[in-house]
């Protein structure tokens, strides 16, 4: 063997077993020994693709488990043995005969089983089987994330179809998982790097923004963070600042939601304070009007009081924007994420993002499901995943299973509130038909409208979090045809489809959702009529397509032909001026030589705000029209947007 890999494995396995001698019995320590000899002897012929021994990668497995997760002695052997029982010739009877039953069901759990014939397909299978340990175990899960998040960090190696069938796998399930087990780092890497493998193009622009962001504002943050550090050391013992910047997915995701464009959103970075909770700044002392640091036992209700001391101090200093403030210790999110967010106004103008969190929370974050191990803590969240796995099997006939699992662990979510105060946990962009119908079927199915904070509101209207609703039904109503199309969640989404009965798909060739055009990064997808399905690499749909029929991926080269032209549709900010309309029409059809095809504007306080169809040949030409746009004087922002 190579000596940079033997070293390299020397390096890793130590570091390895010195973490765990400090947590585990001698006995147990020999067990984890005796399991990686084993899987050194089981691996030792064979080669990663990027041709270095295959040991390194249960290796890393290991130390993920064991480093990053936290976990015990039977996990990070079955971390090691993960691949054996699939890849050699080791049996599952032989792992239970050295290692006991633990260790032979958490690597049952995650090896692949070959049959002659698939549910629904290989995937999709592989994820059913993942998801069924649950009724037993939430160990066997943290195995497979940590070995899919070793294979995404080094996914380099693997041709261009592969990285997209295993990155849509990981954006579309591994990565919602990892979030509703409340691992938020696994969760946030993996959906970074799926980004990073399906749209290598878009996310080094993104990256590269960011670094040139960061490099520009440092000084003026770095200002920011001072003057934190001089408002809140002198009253608090163990607390340090840090700026933490978005990843580039996190970016990119905000620019879809929002329509705008990298230098239009906010939010790409945010300075968290953390501190530690077991010393409180408790007794006022009158004479110098301060708060006196004395160490006090540690609760929950000190770990609280002591974040809003800290966002005390600094409202007395800095601006804070109304309505800003989020108090996820009180209201933690679906995943168990806590931590009290605000904004404030730096000397620059800037509202800066705020989140101060104890260190107990930050730790939370980082670990999850399996950050407080009490019994009763671990049942907790196996019986959240299986009350939804259970719903969503019961009813898999109506709805795809996988796409009920994803959007059962949808990413974000928002606190809403009955009348009553009672309160509705729901994925952010939920509507107040996702609300009816997770108060019950028949509310879903009746409501006629929602009073949201008190005011009349649309049914369809998208909540915000901390919202109270109340919804009126009227027996004789029924669900309108397009509800399907104004729900998120699971729930709506399976009773609405049983009540419309099926919904008719429609054959094409290029996606109607994303629209791809010429010179986009896009994947084909072949259908069992050999028609290819053409998709952005970016679009849901060929995520979900990905991870499900990853064998049905086909390498396309999307080129220009003068021949066709295909319609998009873009959106103009613009500060109003005599000429603007002309100046735009003239940009389009005289410069570009672009014919539109229908335009639309409305001016409100001097902004104006322009829609305009035309049709291009290629991705190259939009942008070539949009920065033609962008230098006309007065326009601020052009962006595409999905064609009405």
């Amino acid at each position: 063997m190579n000596n940079n890999y033997t070293t390299r494995i020397n390096e890793s396995l130590a570091s390895l077993f010195a973490n765990m001698e400090k947590r585990i019995s001698a006995e147990d320590m020999q067990r984890v020994r005796d399991a990686y000899a084993l899987a050194a002897e089981a691996h030792k012929e064979q080669r990663r693709k990027t041709g270095e021994p295959y040991i390194i990668h249960p290796i890393a497995v290991a130390r993920i488990i064991a480093e990053e997760l936290e976990l015990g002695a039977n996990p990070v052997i079955a971390a090691f043995l993960h691949d054996v029982v699939e890849d050699t010739d080791y049996t599952i009877e032989d792992i239970r005969n050295r290692f006991g039953d633990d260790v032979a069901f958490l690597v049952g759990v995650v090896t692949k089983q070959k049959k002659d014939k698939y549910e629904q397909s290989k995937q999709v299978d592989n994820f059913r089987q993942i998801l069924a340990s649950v009724e037993y175990d939430v160990r066997a899960i943290l195995v497979k994330l940590a070995d899919r998040l070793h294979n995404m960090r080094t996914l380099d190696s693997m041709r261009p179809d592969k990285q997209m069938k295993i990155a849509g796998e990981t954006d579309y399930f591994y990565a919602p998982l990892a979030n509703r087990l409340g691992l938020y780092h696994i969760k946030s890497e993996l959906e970074n790097l799926s980004f990073r493998y399906r749209c290598p193009r878009e996310y080094a622009e993104i990256e590269a923004l960011l670094e040139k962001e960061k490099e520009e504002n440092k000084e003026n943050i770095n200002a920011f963070v001072e003057t934190i550090n001089s408002v809140i050391s002198p009253l608090n013992r163990n607390v340090y600042v840090e700026v933490r910047y978005r990843t580039p997915y996190s970016v990119w995701r905000k620019m879809q939601s929002t329509g705008s464009d990298f230098n239009h959103i906010d939010g790409k970075h945010y300075i968290r304070i953390v501190y530690d909770a077991e010393t409180a700044n408790i007794n006022k002392t009158p004479e110098i009007d301060r708060l006196e640091l004395i160490p006090i036992p540690f609760n929950k209700q000190n770990e609280k009081k002591k974040a809003v001391w800290i966002y005390s101090d600094l409202t007395t200093i800095f601006k804070e924007r109304p309505g800003s403030v989020t108090n996820y210790i009180d209201n933690p999110k679906e995943n168990g994420y806590q931590s009290f967010h605000v904004k404030l106004l730096s000397d620059k103008g800037v509202w800066e993002e705020i989140h101060i969190s104890s260190e107990r929370m930050v730790r939370n974050s980082r670990l999850g499901c399996t950050a407080e191990r009490t019994e009763a803590n671990v049942k907790q969240w196996i019986e959240k995943f299986k009350e939804v796995l259970r719903d969503i099997a019961f009813h898999n006939k109506d709805i795809d299973y996988m796409d009920g699992v994803t959007s059962s662990f949808y990413y974000d979510d928002i606190l809403v509130f009955t009348p009553k105060g009672k309160g509705i946990i729901l994925p952010q962009g939920a509507t107040a038909l996702d609300f009816a119908y997770e108060i019950h079927s028949k509310v879903g199915k009746h409501a006629v409208y929602a009073r949201i904070n008190g005011k009349l509101m649309s049914v369809k209207t998208i909540l915000k979090r901390g919202d109270c609703v109340e919804i009126g039904t009227d027996s004789s109503s029924l669900p309108d045809a397009d509800w399907i199309n104004h729900v998120l969640t699971y729930k709506a989404k399976r009773q609405l489809r049983n009540y419309l009965s099926s919904v008719t798909g429609i054959e094409y060739k290029r996606c109607p959702h994303c629209h791809p055009l010429p010179e986009d990064e896009v994947i084909g997808f072949k259908t069992d009529d050999s028609m290819v399905t053409l998709h952005k690499r970016n679009c849901p749909t060929a995520i979900r397509m990905a991870s499900q029929q990853g064998d049905s991926i086909v390498a396309i080269d999307f080129k220009e032909d003068d021949k066709y032209l295909y319609p998009v549709s873009v959106q103009i900010r613009s500060i109003d001026r005599f000429h603007l309309l002309s100046d735009l029409v003239g940009c389009i059809t005289e410069k570009l030589n672009l014919s539109i095809n229908k335009l639309t504007t409305e001016t409100i306080d001097r902004i104006a705000v322009t829609t305009i169809d035309f049709a291009v040949h290629s991705a190259s030409e939009l942008a070539s029209a949009i920065n033609s746009i962008s230098a006309i004087k007065g326009i601020d922002e052009v962006h595409r947007i999905d064609i009405e």
